[in-house]
């Protein structure tokens, strides 16, 4: 392991730690809170802030493609940077708000202990759902429990895979305000809103979720 395969770890398990593998989140997010320098330098093994800003730059820019940012031309922006000749390590900082989406597969593995990962080859693309969104599909691991399930296992929601309180009637995950089934709608108006929304993109009003 590198220093950047140290970053996704530390990155994915802070994100277990509060059930967010499957949400998109903002960039600004890994540097400031989920994998900060000083509170992960010696565990990402890097000499000095630089370096560490040029490992945060690498996972952006989508080397082995452990997570995907959007918009494209801030990803690629960030890929050219990493191979330039003197490359401007802190441009990340430029694009707090950029969306990060986990390779889930990559995440599995990691969370499971095995830290050998390799992308897919070019033949061999992955679907869009390996990429987490606002809406994912299930991935494995994180799926409901079938009803009348009798294994013990506790129900977990299918989009953050956050686990729902036994023996009450949940209606809607109590860590991310999805719905356990259905869409996820604004309580004022009604309007379709996705996992992440703070606001009604139709009324403008506070939703509720996160």
């Amino acid at each position: 392991m590198d220093e950047l395969d140290r970053l996704f770890e530390c990155l994915v398990q802070a994100l277990a730690q509060g059930a967010r593998v499957a949400v998109p989140f903002a960039a600004a997010e890994i540097y400031e809170h989920l994998v900060p320098y000083r509170s992960n330098r010696s565990r990402l093994r890097v000499a000095t802030f630089q370096d560490y800003e040029m490992t945060v730059l690498r996972l952006l820019a989508g080397e082995r493609g452990y997570v995907r940012v959007e918009p494209d031309d801030v990803r690629d922006g960030m890929a050219r940077e990493v191979t330039s000749p003197n490359p401007d390590t802190a441009l990340f900082r430029n694009f707090p708000d950029a969306r990060v989406m986990v390779n889930r597969h990559a995440a599995e593995q990691f969370l499971a202990g095995d830290r050998v990962y390799a992308p897919p080859s070019d033949q061999e693309e992955e679907e869009p759902a390996d990429w987490t969104s606002e809406n994912p599909i299930p991935p494995a691991g994180f799926a409901l429990a079938e009803p009348g399930d009798e294994s013990g296992g506790s129900e977990r929601c299918a989009f953050c895979g956050g686990s729902f309180p036994g023996g009450r009637d949940v209606r809607f995950c109590p860590h991310c305000g999805q719905p356990a089934t259905g869409e996820l709608r604004c309580p004022q108006c009604g309007s379709d809103v996705d996992v992440g929304w703070s606001y009604c993109i139709t009324c403008g009003r506070p939703t509720g979720f996160e």
